[in-house]
């Protein structure tokens, strides 16, 4: 007995397992789900059809036997009448025996054409209640598939477009401002350097010695110039 509630025990365990492996599948995979509860839905409504016209097919039968016993007391009646007609009461009584087996028999079988009528209502109602179940079902399923469908799409796209990073672009291009700063920093240093050798600070020195002689040689123009016109005008004196 312990073993069998071990293997009893194992046996659910596999089940529970199993059962969440399938739901796993079917979330990975939600037409399997649909086409799962669209199969179990037409299995079920195939089962409820053959049920059905077995239902029918008893109406039809207490039918049958409602319209035969009608037309039996029908003539039972009729005999009846003629028995009492003609006098033959051994016959009349029988006959009346008959029609009062037949009338009892036939509020029976009037009692259950009304359940038999019943229940092929109630299974047809059923029936197209299923029919009409199966395609809502399968409207969903093409709904819900094709929005599944556009969310994996939007998904892709954001998943795409969060991978286009523009890390590499912005260090490319911070690489070459770099470049362009140190560049810039190269030639500045350059020109402060020339700036600041012994040849710039001679070139300078001799463009101020230049400067300075100019200017002497044109103050001496001045004052010979000015001594020149000096004389002059003694003379004319």
């Amino acid at each position: 007995m312990a073993g069998t509630g071990f293997f009893g025990r194992l046996a659910n365990l596999w089940r529970g397992f199993l059962s969440l492996w399938i739901s796993d599948v079917e979330k990975a995979h939600p037409e399997i789900a649909y086409e799962n509860a669209i199969n179990s839905m037409v299995e079920k409504y195939s089962r409820l059809k053959s049920a059905t016209a077995a239902i029918i097919r008893r109406r039809e039968e207490i039918d049958d036997r409602l319209k035969r016993l009608t037309a039996e007391l029908t003539q039972a009646e009729a005999e009846l009448n003629a028995a009492v007609e003609t006098g033959q009461d051994d016959l009349a009584v029988v006959l009346i025996q008959k029609k009062n087996q037949l009338t009892a028999d036939l509020a029976e079988v009037r009692t259950d054409m009304e359940s038999a009528q019943k229940d092929a209502d109630s299974a047809k109602s059923s029936l197209i209640s299923v029919q009409g179940e199966i395609r809502k079902l399968k409207v969903e399923r093409d709904s819900m598939l094709a929005k599944m469908q556009s969310a994996k799409a939007r998904i892709k796209i954001q998943e795409q477009l969060e991978g286009l990073s523009v890390d590499a672009e912005v260090k490319a291009l911070d690489n070459v401002r770099e470049h362009i700063r140190n560049t810039i920093a190269e030639a500045n240093l350059g020109r402060e350097l020339s700036e600041s050798s012994l040849d710039a600070r001679l070139a300078t020195l001799r463009n101020q010695v230049g400067d300075v002689q100019a200017k002497q040689q044109l103050a001496e123009l001045k004052a010979k110039r000015a001594a020149q016109q000096a004389s002059q005008g003694q003379k004319t004196m």
